[in-house]
C-alpha cells in the first residue's frame, strides 16, 4: 500500500553530507551557493542549486534537484558549472542564511516543512568556519 506524497519547491540549496541532505535557505545573493561549494570542497555532494524540490513521503522528507538545473551550481564569476549530483536524499538539517546567529542557543530550533519538522540551525555564510559548523550540526 503506498502513501500519498506531497512536495514542494524551496528557494534553497542542497547538498547531502554522508547521505544526508542539508537544505541551505537564504535570499538572493546571501551566500547559499557559495556554502554549498565550500561544502562540496569538503567531500560533501551536489543536490540542487538555488532551488529544490522537496518531497513528503510517509513520515521522510526528501530533496532533489528540479531537471532544469540538475547537476549545476552557480560560479559567481564563472556562470553556471556542472558536477555530479544526487538525488532523492532524506534531508536532515535546515541552514537559514537570515538572522543573527545566537552565541549558545538554549532551544532547538524547527523549520517547518510539509508538516514535517526539520532541524534548523542559522549559519553566517561567508564566516570560515561556516562549513565546519554544518558539519558539527549534523552529527
Amino acid at each position: 500500500m503506498s502513501s500519498a506524497v506531497s512536495s514542494e519547491t524551496r528557494h534553497a540549496s542542497c547538498v547531502a553530507i554522508g547521505g544526508i541532505g542539508v537544505l541551505i535557505a537564504g535570499p538572493s545573493g546571501s551566500g547559499k551557493s557559495d556554502l554549498a561549494l565550500r561544502l562540496i570542497d569538503r567531500g560533501a555532494q551536489l543536490v540542487s542549486d538555488d532551488y529544490t524540490i522537496i518531497t513528503h513521503t510517509d513520515r521522510f522528507l526528501f530533496a532533489g534537484p528540479p531537471s532544469t538545473i540538475k547537476g549545476k551550481i552557480e560560479v559567481r564569476g564563472l556562470g553556471l558549472i556542472e558536477m555530479p549530483n544526487v538525488d532523492h536524499i532524506p534531508l536532515g538539517l535546515y541552514i537559514s542564511l537570515e538572522g543573527m546567529t545566537e552565541r549558545y542557543p538554549f532551544e532547538e530550533q524547527y523549520e517547518i516543512i510539509l508538516g514535517l519538522r526539520l532541524r534548523r540551525m542559522i549559519v553566517a555564510p561567508f564566516e570560515a568556519s561556516a562549513p565546519i559548523k554544518v558539519e558539527l550540526a549534523l552529527r
